[in-house]
């Protein structure tokens, strides 16, 4: 096992070599020139956010890609990033290669370089691998997409599909069986996001307020509907599936299993608001950027965030959406 140092040198490093102020990370910081920008962080933990099984390539390309969600859903355009990673006490260079493999394909993919950073090794036996990702982007012509600009009579929208990431996830946690290509989508979806970094930039100067779906549809709605002190109606019977939910659906209860799809984390879709004259806007942005885009919902005056049924009764969705801190 090579020292600190010459991993650095030799796995990390090119990874910097788009920006040049990242000095080949030989530097103790990166001097940005940028002015106008946004920046996120996000954390990815061992048996929290990812499986210890799951490969170490799509482990590195979530870690960009939940970040390059979050840039996407406030209309910013990714420029690098920086990154932390507290490796198992056993690690082995192939582990640090594969990893670097991912990190190396989605930079190409995303027009992005490595800025800085830093690495270590737990202590602990069976500590878990931790990473830590800083995304910097470029703000929009048109500034940051907010979660709190949400108007009362807003549309609500959201691209993509939801609930999938969620069934992937149990599919992988053999909580049910689905057909063999179903399970790979679901899967793929859960392991490998696809942050809708086009459409973001086109919502800019449209969307009202807009936030990524990372906790779950309903619970994200939550946030935008508490940042903007409104009420939103989620339609269940609007809700974008999949052909594999679908036929998951098919064979559950209706309302819970709405519930639990709108309830599910880690889809990495837009959902966004925008008043009604902008319709038109956010058809041509779903054209251009050849994104599918739904309306699923309303804005209202008061608080909170219903999901409601085709009858007008609300499902209860009490115990949807993912919280760190209440598992």
């Amino acid at each position: 096992m090579s020292g600190e140092f010459d991993i650095i040198e030799r796995y990390f490093a090119p990874l910097s070599e788009g920006f040049s102020g990242a000095f080949a990370l030989g530097d103790d910081a990166a001097s940005l020139d940028a002015t106008d920008l946004v920046v996120t962080k996000d954390l990815l933990v061992e048996g929290v956010h990812f499986r210890a099984k799951d490969p170490r390539k799509s482990v590195a390309q979530k870690a960009l890609r939940v970040n390059l969600s979050d840039l996407a859903a406030k209309g910013a355009r990714p420029v690098g990033y920086f990154l932390g990673c507290v490796w198992p006490s056993n690690v082995k260079e192939e582990m640090i290669g594969e990893f670097v493999s991912g990190l190396s394909e989605d930079q190409d993919a995303y027009k992005i370089s490595l800025m800085g950073g830093d690495t270590t090794v737990q202590v602990q036996k069976g500590a878990p691998l931790t990473i830590s990702v800083t995304m910097i982007g470029a703000r929009g012509s048109a500034g940051m997409i907010r979660r709190s600009g949400a108007k009362a009579n807003d549309d609500l929208y959201v691209s993509g599909t939801i609930g999938d990431a969620g069934l992937g996830l149990a599919v992988l946690n053999n909580e049910f069986k689905v057909a063999p290509a179903h399970k790979a989508f679901l899967v793929g979806r859960y392991q490998l996001p696809s942050p809708r970094i086009s459409l973001g930039g086109a919502l800019s100067g449209h969307a009202s307020a807009a936030i990524d779906i990372s906790d779950g549809l309903a619970a994200d709605a939550g946030h935008i509907a508490a940042q903007s002190k409104v009420a939103i109606d989620l339609f269940a019977d609007k809700l974008p599936l999949s052909e594999a939910a679908k036929t998951w659906l098919d064979r559950q209860n209706l309302e819970e299993g709405l519930a639990r799809l709108a309830g599910a984390g880690d889809d990495y879709e837009i959902l966004f608001t925008a008043p009604p004259s902008r319709r038109r806007s956010i058809e041509m942005a779903s054209q251009v950027t050849k994104t599918p885009i739904a309306r699923i919902g309303a804005v209202t005056k008061g608080a909170g965030v219903r999901l409601v049924a085709a009858t007008g009764e609300a499902i209860d969705i009490s115990r949807t959406g993912f919280d760190h801190f209440s598992r």
